[in-house]
């Protein structure tokens, strides 16, 4: 009974931009009582034209409320860059779990079909990895998270859906298999690690065709990442 709405919550609405989801949002927003009858809170990690947009038409008389952070990736994290070729991503990932005996991961790539294979990898290999993708099933992704959580499962594998609000303890290594178009998603996927003061690690494998994104970042968070080689012995 969408009628009888009372407050109407918007979360993420620069990602239902970016995932072209607000047609949907239209058509259930257009069963709730007009904006001066409900309470309608919109929330977003950026405020482009398009969201402010969406926000002048969905609210009435709103609020504004801004936090800016003090710096746009976490003080708490080590971030190291490993210049590695497409070919070469797997083993350095792979040796990098077992020789660094890491038991809580997070591995992001951008596409939902390379998410899947370097999952399927690391399971034929005896590493206990699960997937988190658009194409897994909301309940699904509640139950590998939670397994996560619980130290059941060693490596998580995810495209940005999972860099955004999920909150887990105790992450010690972000891996970006594959480095972000989006700037902002190389912050979101970073911020995985190094959570309530503690110390993590992120380690971005650059090769031929993620070059061309590593300025864009550096710009975004004001810092320089040098690019290295990585250890022999990963490789």
């Amino acid at each position: 009974h969408l009628d009888l709405i009372e407050v109407l919550i918007l979360d993420e609405a620069d990602r239902m931009l970016d995932m072209g989801f607000i047609p949907q949002v239209r058509q259930i927003i257009r069963q709730t009582p007009r904006k001066g009858d409900r309470q309608t809170l919109l929330f977003s990690a950026t405020f482009s034209d398009d969201v402010m947009n969406l926000a002048r038409q969905w609210t009435h008389e709103p609020a504004v409320v801004e936090i800016e952070p003090e710096r746009p990736a976490s003080e708490n994290v080590t971030q190291k860059v490993y210049a590695v070729s497409g070919r070469d991503k797997y083993k350095v990932l792979y040796n990098l779990i077992t020789q660094l005996d890491l038991d809580r991961v997070m591995v992001f790539a951008n596409r939902k079909d390379e998410v899947r294979r370097v999952q399927e990898r690391l399971m034929r290999d005896g590493i206990n990895a699960a997937q988190l993708s658009g194409d897994v099933p909301q309940n699904q992704r509640i139950r590998t998270l939670e397994q996560f959580r619980e130290g059941e499962i060693q490596v998580l594998v995810a495209t940005d859906v999972a860099g955004r609000g999920i909150h887990i303890e105790d992450v010690s290594h972000v891996i970006n298999y594959t480095l972000p178009e989006d700037p902002e998603d190389y912050v979101h996927r970073i911020g995985r690690t190094g959570r309530a003061g503690a110390k993590g690690v992120s380690i971005s494998f650059v090769g031929e065709e993620d070059a061309f994104s590593l300025p864009e970042i550096e710009r975004f968070i004001s810092d320089k990442l040098p690019c290295e080689h990585p250890p022999e012995g990963l490789l």
